[in-house]
């Protein structure tokens, strides 16, 4: 690597310290939008426990979803996105 190289990624990570810290305000925040868990259960016309079921989640871990107290990360929050953009081809396909 050049010095030029390293200096430029030194003041990147230097950059994302300050930034880290709050000293400094991020240039570009993406934000994903909450699913609405409840209105992509409503879709598939299930209860919350058939919803919970097809999912691969507790019923309670449904519950707090939908009432805000606890939030779907990472592989959850995708695939309540499939299901909500096509429900019963997901139903279909978590079903066989």
């Amino acid at each position: 690597m050049n010095k030029m190289m390293f200096d430029e990624l030194l003041a990147s990570v230097e950059e994302m310290d300050k930034i880290a810290r709050g000293e400094l305000k991020a240039g570009r925040v993406t934000e994903i939008a909450e699913p609405a868990v409840q209105a992509v259960r409503e879709k598939t016309g299930l209860s919350q426990m058939g919803f919970a079921r097809l999912i691969g989640v507790s019923k309670r871990t449904l519950e707090n979803w939908e009432q805000g107290r606890r939030h779907p990360t990472g592989p959850a929050r995708a695939l309540l996105r499939i299901v909500d953009a096509d429900p019963q081809s997901a139903i279909r396909a978590l079903h066989s």
